[in-house]
């Protein structure tokens, strides 16, 4: 009798655990849907912004353009001084149209176009198209690929906007030269992608703050290149850490989930 209660009590339990499970996959489905809606009315809202931004931002810059064109052969003093204010102020109003693109391509990474890539020929094609110009600094670029790597779900011309804002960190990270270490290895059912830069490094305070979108150290950054390259990697179901240390430079990991099982767990 005490075998027969103990049973069905650990039936009872099982069938429990069962619909907890279920309950949560449902939960978090209802989330993620959410989040989706969200994202997407958050974007049409970008969108509508940014045009009725965009138009007179246009007039104003061609103004200014044609007002440089007035004053490209100053005779005075003064027409040297009023073509040095408009410079600035194109400069200031090329400089709102680069701030207004990024911000669009954050609120707008959402739906993917997504088809089975080998994570090693987009990293090197990538690098093979930034590393002469990196040269002219003084960066070397190196890589480690791992063999057999498992194929990843890529959107893949986001993605390499994504990876290509972490080289442009690395770079600017990279002052006096250095060197940036690009890695591929599998984790379990993770491919992962390790970007290692010798900079400069990240105080705890930076650290924390970088993937805040709008945050930047640098007096011309929009501050929106690495939430956009994190919300991109989110977008593939994978995740973006970062770790780094004053004067030692810093890493940061790409994780992305693998098409094929992992075959250690069967």
């Amino acid at each position: 009798m005490d075998n027969l209660r103990l049973s069905r009590s650990t039936e009872d339990e099982s069938q429990d655990s069962f619909a907890t499970t279920v309950e949560t996959e449902v939960d978090e489905h209802e989330i993620n849907r959410r989040l989706r809606a969200q994202n997407a009315e958050i974007a049409e809202l970008a969108g509508g912004l940014a045009h009725e931004i965009r138009n007179p931002l246009s007039t104003l810059s061609l103004n200014l353009d044609l007002l440089a064109e007035d004053f490209q052969d100053p005779e005075t003093s003064r027409d040297r001084r009023v073509l040095q204010r408009i410079t600035r102020l194109r400069r200031e109003s090329q400089r709102l149209q680069d701030i207004l693109e990024n911000f669009l391509r954050f609120a707008r990474v959402q739906e993917l176009s997504t088809t089975p890539a080998n994570l090693n020929l987009v990293v090197d094609d990538l690098r093979d198209f930034r590393e002469a110009q990196a040269a002219t600094k003084g960066i070397v670029f190196r890589t480690q690929y791992a063999d057999d790597l498992p194929l990843v779900s890529l959107d893949i011309e986001l993605f390499k906007q994504a990876l290509l804002n972490l080289i442009l960190n690395a770079e600017q990270a990279m002052p006096d030269g250095g060197e940036l270490m690009m890695r591929t290895r599998r984790e379990g059912r993770w491919t992962v992608l390790d970007v290692t830069d010798t900079g400069i490094g990240m105080s705890e305070d930076v650290r924390s703050r970088v993937f805040d979108a709008f945050f930047s150290t640098r007096a011309t950054g929009s501050g929106l290149g690495l939430p956009t390259t994190r919300k991109i990697v989110e977008a593939h179901g994978g995740t973006l850490h970062v770790q780094s240390e004053p004067g030692k430079g810093s890493q940061f990991t790409v994780r992305l989930p693998n098409l094929e099982p992992d075959p250690e767990q069967g």
